[in-house]
């Protein structure tokens, strides 16, 4: 695996989360208290207020009310113990903020979750970040940091503080893959929705956000509600991270003050919308030129303009590339990258990638495209079918005049270039079954059992797909139940 690389870090607007970065590569502990200072612990109430005041949101997505969480934290812990877990586990190709925060200013993120644990009475703050990365090294390094000066009486520290290495997918994110993955089981989403409010790491009632939303928590108790307030807008207050790459000349993470048009964002990173820009990352949706143009950055300016602000990932996509040739790949890699525990992912994934491949190839159809998609929505175990389901419609409606071209002459004449970013990693081991066909009696038993990769002809012998490694257990089982004995796994 590639450590995930740091981009340039830019600014429009005041320097809060990216203050002293002009001049350090990184701030350690003493630099970190230099620009920003010692938070002072505050109760529980205190914080909760000054949280309510600017209404601060969650930073990783769902833009849930900060505050919410931790009177749902404090309510089921009661009298027992409770855990502060950060979401730093960057699973989404194309965001690079956590990776900024934990590489170049991980004190602020620390700083924020022992704020909010001490005001919860917590016994230990957990750090998820992507196991191997460069992050992962960087907030251990903090963490040691800390427990030296601790050591040195310079720092007061009671709380255990550790970091948890999480493998790279795109699901190890969310956050009950998340919780599973901390707990030491298999970092997929639970097949049954559960509060990690009310019970999380341990099975204790566990505070769970994003690592930008606790910088912010830190950045609001340095500043006082009322200059956090002074950036952004009245209903959106302070700044926040976007990360600006596909076809920006100058791909970086940008510090915002929300409210600021996008297209001045773009035009600070060299980017120009082209066909469409992406927002809220591979679970998001595309915005049209004329939408990207009056779009703002905040919540409500994303939603106004027919998109979401998300984990905050803008990717212009340019107009070198086959837009819907780059949909297709980014389709293909979400299909693989699912925990393969519900039939939507099983089986809806997977046709999604094949009929939105022959729309490229111009042997398909919108429409086609549409059936599978529809056939995936609100049906899955977790979020991930919903969120690619929204990724691929959107990128019907706003590269409608792409897709005419490929129908027309099978291809709009521009290659696929790979501007969305996908992972340098190797892609997943794939398995294939074979037949032994002086032994093959046309059952057709394996295709009942594995129907995803088995299809059988009009008299009832099979011809395979390719079986990804979440299936292999499942093809295992097909090979045992052969009547024939006529299959084997390569």
């Amino acid at each position: 695996m590639i450590p995930h690389r740091v981009p340039r870090v830019q600014r429009l607007g005041p320097a809060r989360i990216t203050a002293g970065l002009d001049h350090c590569r990184r701030l350690d502990l003493p630099a970190h208290r230099t620009v920003h200072g010692t938070p002072a612990p505050r109760d529980l109430e205190t914080l909760l207020a000054q949280v309510e005041e600017v209404d601060l949101r969650g930073r990783g997505g769902a833009a849930f009310p900060f505050a919410r969480k931790m009177r749902a934290v404090a309510e089921a812990a009661g009298a027992r113990e409770s855990v502060v877990l950060v979401n730093a586990v960057e699973g989404e190709p194309a965001s690079s903020k956590d990776a900024m925060l934990l590489v170049r200013t991980p004190h602020l993120v620390l700083d924020g979750a022992v704020l909010a644990a001490e005001a919860l009475h917590a016994r230990e703050v957990v750090i998820a970040t992507v196991e191997g990365e460069v992050g992962e090294g960087s907030m251990a390094a903090a963490v040691a940091e800390r427990k030296a000066a601790a050591v040195a009486g310079a720092e007061e520290s009671h709380l255990r503080i550790r970091v948890v290495g999480l493998p790279e997918r795109f699901i190890s994110g969310e956050g009950g893959a998340l919780v599973r993955g901390v707990n030491g089981l298999e970092a997929t989403p639970p097949g049954r929705k559960k509060r990690a409010s009310n019970s999380g790491v341990n099975g204790l009632p566990t505070l769970l956000s994003n690592a930008e939303t606790f910088a912010q928590v830190a950045l609001l108790a340095e500043l006082g509600t009322q200059a956090y307030a002074d950036a952004g807008t009245s209903r959106e207050p302070g700044t926040l991270l976007l990360t600006v790459s596909g076809g920006a000349a100058s791909e970086s993470v940008v510090e915002v003050a929300a409210g600021m048009p996008l297209s001045t964002v773009l035009d600070l990173c060299d980017a120009e919308p082209g066909d469409g820009v992406l927002v809220g990352g591979y679970h998001g949706a595309w915005l049209d030129p004329a939408a990207a143009a009056a779009a703002s950055v905040s919540r409500e300016g994303m939603k106004l303009a027919g998109g979401e602000l998300g984990a905050g990932i803008v990717v212009p996509i340019g107009t070198a590339t086959c837009p819907l040739g780059e949909a297709a790949r980014v389709a293909s890699y979400l299909s693989a990258q699912s925990s393969g525990q519900c039939g939507p992912c099983r089986l809806g994934l997977p046709d999604v990638a094949r009929t939105l491949g022959s729309l490229t190839s111009g042997s398909g159809s919108p429409d086609a495209v549409r059936r599978a998609v529809r056939a995936i929505e609100r049906r899955g175990a977790c979020f991930h079918p919903d969120g690619t389901a929204r990724f691929i419609l959107s990128a019907l409606d706003v590269f409608a005049d792409d897709i005419a071209a490929h129908q027309d002459a099978g291809t709009c004449g521009r290659p696929v270039r790979g501007v969305l970013p996908l992972p340098d990693a190797a892609p997943e081991p794939e398995y294939r079954l074979d037949v032994d066909w002086t032994r093959c009696q046309g059952h057709g038993l394996c295709a009942h059992l594995l129907p995803e990769f088995v299809d059988l002809d009009d008299f009832g012998y099979p011809s395979f797909r390719p079986v990804p490694e979440w299936m292999l257990k499942e093809a295992k089982r097909t090979v045992g139940m052969c009547p024939a004995l006529a299959l084997r796994l390569a």
